[in-house]
């Protein structure tokens, strides 16, 4: 393909980023950056690494994949080069890897001291679990988040790994290095960014401490105002087998609520813990009686705070999403589109997820202004797939 800077619209355009390339949060992460007009070049190894390649790898859109061999040290010596002229580099590897590399932050600070070196990890750069490995789910097991998911009293239940990876990981490496970014803009050095899962994860948690810290929140599921505690703020099955989302929490929005529902007459005091599951259930045969487009038709676009629950598949075709165009089909896949809006510098979508690892790489160093990349191919220190 042929290769150019400057090809995104957003604001972040003209910041370069080197991206170590990694799987989860990191990837995700340089995404964003991309997407928001970055000029983003993901360096992964010859090959590829499992769960990252492929041309479906969404993730992996709007940059260019370059692949090098880090063992060799014309190859480190390559990274070196595209940090001089970057503004961000982003690495997902456990503590101390980089370093061993030759690509940690005082090595990449040499050649360009108003670098933000970005690093993403579950468990941080220091701390008693910093050196093992984990998952999503494990990170905010331990920050405390997991423990409370879920309507079911029995068990904890995860959502997939949007709350870890992508709430309190990419989220908030994207959100450090930015400061970071305007920071070494204005005082002219850069620093160390080290985002850690478990801590962006607890961060996310800020108002569960709170009320935990002013005794109005209890630690089992399904026992509190937004966890499914409250009749007015949980999920109920229609009679297609399909589900509402249900929220009216202002005392305006619940009258409308049970006017809509047809149960104004007979509900029970809301706030009369004895009837709540009176309420409960009052709710939930009513919503049986009828299939979820019919209630939809009855509650979409009021303010009783009631929606319903549908796939990704079909959240494409919703007419609010499909008139914002969040969601759009874009070579070939349906795929969320630039996130958030600008008024003046809007973001869009650039080039597809490379189809291996490596499909760039004379391209993409050549625009970086690598020299001798035919070079550095025919030792192998690159590689051109």
């Amino acid at each position: 393909m042929s290769y150019e800077l400057g090809q995104g619209t957003g604001p972040l355009r003209g910041v370069k980023v080197v991206e170590i390339a990694g799987i989860g949060p990191g990837p995700h992460a340089c995404m964003i950056l991309a997407d928001l007009g970055a000029d983003v070049i993901r360096v992964e190894r010859p090959g590829g690494q499992l769960l990252a390649g492929g041309p479906h790898n969404l993730l992996n859109r709007g940059r260019p994949s370059v692949a090098l061999d880090l063992k060799q040290p014309e190859a480190i010596a390559t990274v070196l080069e595209l940090v001089k002229d970057a503004d961000l580099l982003v690495e997902g590897m456990r503590p101390g890897v980089a370093e061993r590399l030759g690509l940690g932050p005082e090595e990449c600070h040499a050649v360009n001291p108003r670098l933000v070196y970005g690093r993403m990890t579950g468990w941080g750069q220091d701390g008693p679990l910093a050196q093992a490995a984990g998952h999503d789910m494990n990170y905010i097991s331990v920050a405390g988040a997991l423990h409370g998911l879920g309507q079911d009293k029995a068990r904890p239940h995860f959502p997939a790994n949007l709350v870890g990876d992508f709430g309190g990981g990419s989220t908030y490496l994207v959100i450090g290095l930015l400061a970071a970014l305007l920071e070494a803009r204005v005082g002219g050095e850069g620093q160390v960014v080290d985002a850690a899962i478990v801590d962006g994860t607890a961060h996310l948690n800020a108002m569960t401490a709170a009320f935990l810290a002013a005794g109005t929140f209890t630690e089992e599921r399904a026992s509190n105002l937004l966890d499914g505690g409250a009749p007015y703020y949980d999920l109920y099955e229609t009679a297609d087998g399909r589900h509402m989302s249900v929220g009216p929490l202002e005392p305006q929005f619940y009258d409308l609520f049970v006017d809509l529902l047809g149960i104004a007459e007979e509900a029970p005091d809301r706030f009369d813990p004895e009837r709540a599951e009176e309420l409960r259930t009052l709710i939930a045969e009513r919503f049986r009686s009828r299939t979820q487009a019919e209630w939809v038709g009855v509650f979409e676009g009021t303010d009783a705070c009631v929606a319903g629950i549908i796939p990704i598949s079909e959240a494409a075709e919703h007419p609010h999403l499909k008139a914002r165009e969040t969601y759009v089909v874009r070579d070939g896949m349906l795929q969320p589109s630039p996130a958030p809006r600008f008024s003046r510098t809007r973001a869009t979508l650039t080039s597809p997820p490379t189809p291996q690892a490596g499909s760039d790489t004379r391209e993409a160093l050549a625009a970086w202004g690598v020299g001798d990349v035919d070079g550095l191919i025919a030792r192998g220190a690159a590689v051109q797939a």
